[in-house]
């Protein structure tokens, strides 16, 4: 079942917050990936032995996801007319709802004073988080890229 009517794809292809999230996007992938790595690497003491990078990465992959959830609103406002939770991305709003808490937990965990290992498993939750969220957004997109050369190929321009 096609997310978009045609009037929605129009102005989605010609919405200038499409494009935002086409840039965004992989920038959040790359923070994400750099971030984890940066993770991976404190907890096996390689190379990376202060704790901050930890913390730093999380605020940034934190950022990066509030900025694409908002500037997504944006789109989401111009396409469907609901700023956030549009039925046609309900659950690409919600993954990135829970992605946000658990982000967000760190912090809350870390102003608590937790040890380090409960922060670090937490950061690995809410990368672990947003790629289930990620994942499930490249799946719907390549779903609705197959419709969309489905309707081409049967009504002919």
């Amino acid at each position: 079942m096609p997310r978009y009517t045609p009037e929605q794809l129009e102005k989605r292809n010609a919405s200038r917050w499409t494009t935002v999230q086409a840039i965004l996007a992989p920038i959040q992938f790359l923070i994400f990936l750099a971030g984890l790595t940066v993770t991976w690497l404190f907890t096996q003491q390689l190379w990376i032995t202060d704790f901050g990078w930890i913390t730093f990465f999380v605020t940034l992959k934190t950022f990066m996801l509030v900025l694409i959830f908002v500037t997504g609103g944006f789109f989401e406002l111009e396409v469907f007319g609901h700023f956030a939770f549009a039925k046609e991305f309900f659950w690409e709003d919600f993954g990135s709802a829970i992605a946000m808490v658990v982000h967000i937990s760190y912090f809350i965990l870390f102003w608590m004073g937790l040890d380090r290992e409960t922060l670090i498993w937490t950061a690995y939750l809410a990368y672990l988080s947003y790629l289930v969220n990620a994942a499930q957004f490249v799946i719907r997109l390549l779903l609705e890229k197959h419709n969309e050369r489905k309707l081409k190929a049967g009504n002919p321009a």
